[in-house]
């Protein structure tokens, strides 16, 4: 239908964002553009989750949410460091504070997807700061 190639074509209009995540998000998250970062992360469980309990400070996880999506946005937050320069400058910062790649690259997954949430919400094409 011409809503759904509408939001195909926002959402591959990011670097980064092939067809095949843009009809998996489609598919499979028709929550996006509707919901505020923090709940869009949360839904997909790249949001940590902290397992803290009285003066113990536990490790942050993620886990839970919508396991088809979370895999199809790892391998487009790879594809994403290399081409696009707002997931790319984040991941590149983390990683030289010390922060380990696998957590630098959930915190890319999650910056990604609040770029194309933000691109769904307001209805324009990836512009580059």
């Amino acid at each position: 239908t011409p809503i759904w190639r509408e939001r195909e074509n926002l959402l591959t209009s990011v670097p980064g964002v092939g067809d095949v995540t843009a009809h998996t998000l489609i598919a499979e998250l028709p929550e996006l553009g509707a919901l505020n970062r923090r709940r869009i992360a949360a839904l997909i469980g790249v949001a940590p989750l902290n397992r803290d309990s009285g003066t113990f400070r536990g490790r942050r996880m993620i886990a839970g949410g919508r396991a088809n999506v979370r895999n199809v946005l790892y391998m487009a937050a790879v594809t994403s460091i290399r081409w696009n320069p707002a997931v790319r400058t984040q991941y590149h910062r983390l990683v030289a504070a010390g922060r380990p790649v696998k957590v630098a690259l959930v915190a890319a997954m999650r910056k990604l997807l609040v770029i194309l949430d933000a691109i769904l919400r307001d209805g324009r094409p990836w512009h580059p700061a």
